[in-house]
């Protein structure tokens, strides 16, 4: 906040035709929901903006309408940290089109992290512990809420517990809260060429003027030895590898995803988690059996590049951790962790973000 920085906010349409759209920002408290701050609270200048950038696609066999705005606007600017949400809407339709969250730091506390083994004891080769300390002048904890995110998740995510102090600074550590499932290295392919098969791509095959990649069959890693790769940790990166102008020349690939296995699992779901689902556990990534072909399996519209993602196996009744299944968990995991450090005050209108603090296992 104060930094004078803007955001790239881009998307695709897959339509022949363009739309006016435009964009709304809303003000939410630490949980996500919006608040009662009106927009001359939370920044100067107003709260919606035209999307003013529309370029088309071309030598794609899907046409796609490619739509980018700095955000926010050239004269405004936020005056009130926390989380926000940005919302795309069709003028003529009055359709959302996608939300996006945000978030807006005041930079206004000292924080540090650090990942080390569980202070428990127990399963030290398979979990992190994150430690936190926030320092700040007149901070309070009863006033302070401090979460902790690994990688893009959001179902692992947690509140941290106030420990105590360590001299100034106010300590979240040695509780269960701190301790996290390592995981394994995210798994990953490479579409970014559609006429030869790049890292584990089997095949690209196009019919009726669309194409189809075949992915490698996934595998139970579970109960395999660690093995160090460097990925995007559950990120992605549109890029085609004959093209120049990868926004507008990148084609859409159907993408086929596989899990072979004898049986379905009866008491857990799997699902495709990272970017390219939006980090989300629902429909759009979760994997269907099918018996035909004894495995599980997901198919999904992506743009040419680089995906990395993990298979996570969820329950109603979940025991153990959801990476455990078919992933395995490894405290060697190069995970990268984000401490989010909220404040409200009595005499404050909404939750406020004081810091941001991203730490990496290396």
């Amino acid at each position: 906040m104060g930094g004078g920085e803007r955001m790239l906010l881009q998307f695709d349409v897959l339509a022949d035709e363009g739309e006016n759209l435009h964009y709304t920002l809303a003000h939410c408290d630490a949980q996500w929901v919006r608040d009662d701050l009106e927009p001359y609270e939370f920044m100067s200048g107003f709260e919606r903006g035209e999307i003013e950038n529309i370029e088309f696609s071309f030598t794609t066999s899907r046409p796609f309408v490619h739509y980018h705005q700095t955000v926010p606007a050239r004269y405004a600017e936020f005056t009130y940290s926390g989380n926000y949400v940005l919302t795309v809407v069709s003028d003529e339709r009055g359709d959302t089109l996608l939300t996006r969250r945000f978030w807006v730091s005041e930079q206004g506390a000292k924080v540090s992290a650090e990942i080390s083994r569980p202070y428990d004891g127990m399963s030290i080769r398979e979990r992190q512990e994150v430690d936190v300390k926030v320092e700040g002048t007149a901070l309070r904890p009863e006033w302070t809420r401090v979460r902790v995110q690994q990688n893009g998740r959001q179902d692992n995510a947690r509140w941290l517990r106030f420990h105590g102090y360590d001299r100034m600074a106010m300590n979240y550590s040695l509780e269960q809260e701190n301790i996290f499932a390592g995981g394994n290295t995210f798994r990953f392919f490479d579409c970014s060429n559609i006429h030869l098969p790049m890292y584990n791509v089997m095949r690209v095959e196009e019919y009726g003027g669309e194409y189809f990649a075949m992915i490698r069959p996934e595998e139970d890693r579970s109960r395999k030895h660690f093995l160090s790769e460097k990925t995007l940790n559950g990120g992605m990166k549109v890029n085609v590898w004959d093209r120049t102008n990868k926004a507008l020349e990148a084609d859409y690939v159907w993408v086929n995803l596989s899990l072979p296995m004898e049986q379905p699992m009866l008491d857990r779901s799997v699902y495709v988690v990272g970017q390219l689902t939006d980090w989300k556990l629902d429909s759009t990534s979760r994997m269907e059996y099918r018996p035909e072909y004894k495995a599980y399996v997901k198919r999904l519209l992506l743009k040419q590049g680089y995906y990395s993602y993990l298979l996570l196996c969820v329950g109603r009744q979940q025991e153990g951790s959801a990476t455990e299944r078919l992933e395995g968990d490894h405290m060697e995991t190069p995970n990268e962790y984000t401490v989010y450090v909220y404040y409200r005050a009595p005499s404050d209108r909404a939750d406020r973000l004081l810091a941001v603090k991203r730490v990496v296992n290396n």
